[in-house]
């Protein structure tokens, strides 16, 4: 289906990118993207892939808007505390785009339904705060053969991959899994929440607008994603670098070890 004229200007600055043109703005129309969390990485990244033109978006977050989120969760307001933040984050996509359809899940993801909810959608962007999480979600992104862009936030550092590990690499072997980077999660405890540690806020915007871009070259490819390279990212110094990792043999997904599954 062809671009109605008034999406043809909204996306005028896409459409004349030869990397995106018109064929690129149609997948991104048609694309249907999962966001976990609607927090410190969901709020610049829901609002940058609604703004491009995500077509569906669905968005998984059972919390409600408290004050201490406003200081790096933009998509919210004043006026929405003690709203759900998928309900505040979806009347905040429909100011910017009425064109994107939200589909709210007012759960919380875990291994029990993690695999149906991503069922439903071409790509996840995981912009959870917790291990049990990210875990969950990179094991039923593997298992339901989904692509997934995750992001983590530290104090003043952050760190981004995009993991398709129900693929193979140019070379033959497998994608690297989220468990072939970090196969096991640290001790309960080891690493304090943000509400102990602290957050800069404009951290968050930086590293949930980076998902945004991966997110966007997933569906519209172009570029090389970040499959089996980790971004990491220090406010501190200003200082980008880039780690390269590779598929793991003993991994428990796609392992060839006794502990594949």
């Amino acid at each position: 289906m062809a671009l109605a004229s008034e999406e043809v200007e909204r996306y005028a600055r896409h459409l004349v990118l030869p990397e995106i043109g018109g064929p690129g703005q149609a997948r991104l129309r048609a694309a249907r993207v999962l966001v976990i969390g609607a927090g410190g990485l969901g709020a610049p990244l829901i609002q940058y892939i609604a703004a491009a033109g995500i077509g569906t978006i669905g968005i998984v977050d059972d919390d409600t808007v408290s004050l201490s989120n406003l200081q790096r969760q933009v998509i919210h307001g004043t006026p929405d505390l003690g709203r759900l933040k998928v309900e505040s984050a979806a009347d905040a996509v429909a100011h910017l785009n009425p064109h994107v359809r939200i589909v709210s899940h007012v759960v919380r993801i875990a291994p029990v339904n993690a695999v149906d909810l991503i069922a439903g959608y071409d790509v996840v962007a995981d912009g959870s705060d917790n291990f049990a999480t990210r875990y969950a979600v990179s094991d039923a992104c593997y298992q339901a053969g989904r692509p997934l862009v995750t992001a983590a936030l530290g104090r003043f550092d952050g760190t981004l991959t995009t993991i398709r590990a129900h693929e193979s690499g140019p070379d033959g072997r497998p994608n690297p899994t989220y468990r072939c980077l970090f196969p096991n999660p640290p001790p309960p405890g080891s690493v304090p929440a943000c509400a102990e540690a602290g957050v800069l806020g404009a951290l968050a915007g930086v590293m949930g607008s980076l998902m945004a871009m991966e997110v966007i070259r997933t569906v519209a490819p172009f570029g090389e994603a970040l499959v089996g390279r980790l971004l990491m990212v220090d406010a501190r110094a200003m200082r980008f670098e880039t780690l390269t990792y590779g598929w793991d043999p003993e991994n428990p997904l796609s392992g060839s070890g006794d502990s594949a599954q």
